[in-house]
């Protein structure tokens, strides 16, 4: 009896194939841009800047044989997950064999496109981190409003609220300091309006979140049109932050010139990723956070207030999703200009999704959102025959797969978007 037991219960464990079907699909894309249509030439990858402290070579490699061997590489990786999971007993591939996977791809893909041309490696890098570090902060404060229970929809007002409010601070002041809290102060408004709205009144956090967005595009762009746009100098010229390189680490070819030579805006970034994690999982705040986003019930039982809980988080979450409005105008572009976020918002929130809710992981798929979007534009500038339309398509076409669970199962917080009301 217990045998049969044992046996049926090991005929019930279920595999899932998501992932070994969409790694044969990549590796088939490998092959026949590999055979069927191969490139000639060399194709070159700069890996040095001025004013790192080893010049390093270019590295040039014939494009044909080394696509083709890549994607050999590729097709005998997703035959190895097929295998895992075919005789693992309901075992997942690794996620380390993804990467793995990803990489190849990307160097296959980029050897491929580059045919008789040089993509300057390090500022491939420099563009996808300077895209993504909006993302990242958008993200951090998506990751801290769902956590805590409210689908923070309204993540794309704050960043365009706190690009506005930073450029008209910073350019009256003469201070980016100031341009920064007052980016800052920019995404707690929104965020204190979609938290009363979706806590106290019991209102449909993405419904408030969808009209947030459109109230602040509206606003920011009437505002543009008539004030920021009639005197420019008074209202929309702030000082940008000055690049601050690290002393030695920045001279470091490629990994220098990347993370040790950026603005004190990146730097912050690289700050919130660690404390918002550290915050969440190892600290009593963040177990009061995860519980009244995960089991309000019992958080109140417990002596936990959840909505003020709810309502603090979402604008801590405004705070932090604002710096990343700052980085347009007072680091990366200098200036306000009507809708410059450009649905940065909902993509952050695809991030956090990617990154299945986690500080971590949503940085990363919101650095590689930025990487991808970089990307398409590197290839139109040397001339790649890949059109710039799918390119584009890239970031979302990496959503749509980790939805679906290619990187694993994605779980939101229990009790998130459902307005917990006490009896």
């Amino acid at each position: 009896m217990s045998g049969t037991a044992t046996v049926s219960a090991r005929t019930a464990v279920s595999r899932s194939w998501k992932a070994p079907i969409a790694l044969y699909a990549f590796a088939v894309i490998a092959l026949v841009l590999g055979f069927a249509v191969a490139r000639t030439g060399t194709s070159t990858f700069g890996l040095t800047t001025p004013g790192d402290l080893v010049a390093l070579a270019p590295l040039a490699v014939p494009t044909g044989g080394t696509v083709a061997a890549l994607a050999l590489v590729l097709a005998g990786l997703a035959v190895a997950a097929h295998a895992l999971v075919l005789f693992g007993a309901g075992r997942r591939v690794p996620r380390r064999l993804v990467a793995v996977f990803a990489i190849v791809f990307l160097v296959a893909f980029l050897t491929w496109a580059s045919a008789g041309r040089t993509i300057p490696v390090t500022g491939l890098l420099i563009g996808g981190l300077a895209l993504g570090t909006p993302l990242v902060f958008g993200a951090l404060g998506g990751v801290i409003g769902e956590r805590a229970g409210v689908v923070n929809v309204a993540l794309e007002g704050q960043l365009l609220l706190g690009a506005f409010s930073a450029a008209v601070v910073g350019s009256v002041t003469g201070q980016p300091v100031l341009g920064l809290v007052a980016a800052m102060a920019g995404g707690v408004l929104v965020a204190l309006i979609l938290a009363t709205f979706a806590i106290r009144y019991v209102v449909d956090q993405v419904i408030v979140g969808i009209v947030l967005n459109v109230l602040v595009t509206g606003l920011t762009g009437f505002l543009y049109v008539k004030v920021l746009k009639s005197d420019a100098d008074l209202f929309n010229a702030p000082d940008r932050f000055p690049v601050l390189p690290v002393p030695g680490l920045s001279a470091i070819p490629i990994v220098g010139p990347v993370l040790f030579r950026q603005t004190i805006i990146v730097y912050l970034m690289y700050v919130a990723a660690f404390a918002v994690w550290f915050g969440l999982f190892r600290t009593r705040w963040g177990l009061r956070v995860r519980a009244v986003g995960e089991h309000p019930t019992a958080a109140d039982t417990v002596g936990i207030d959840v909505n003020r809980t709810r309502f603090w988080n979402v604008a801590l979450a405004g705070a932090i999703a604002g710096v990343g409005g700052a980085y347009f105008t007072l680091d990366s572009v200098g200036a306000f200009t009507k809708e410059m976020t450009n649905g940065m918002g909902f993509i952050a929130l695809a991030a956090v999704i990617f990154g299945r809710w986690h500080p971590i992981r949503a940085t990363f798929a919101a650095l590689l959102f930025g990487f991808a979007t970089n990307l398409q534009s590197m290839l139109g500038i040397i001339g790649s025959p890949v059109p710039s339309e799918f390119m584009l398509m890239l970031p979302y076409v990496i959503t749509v797969f980790a939805v679906a669970g290619l990187v694993g199962r994605s779980r939101a917080p229990a009790a998130g978007g459902k307005p917990y009301l006490k009896s």
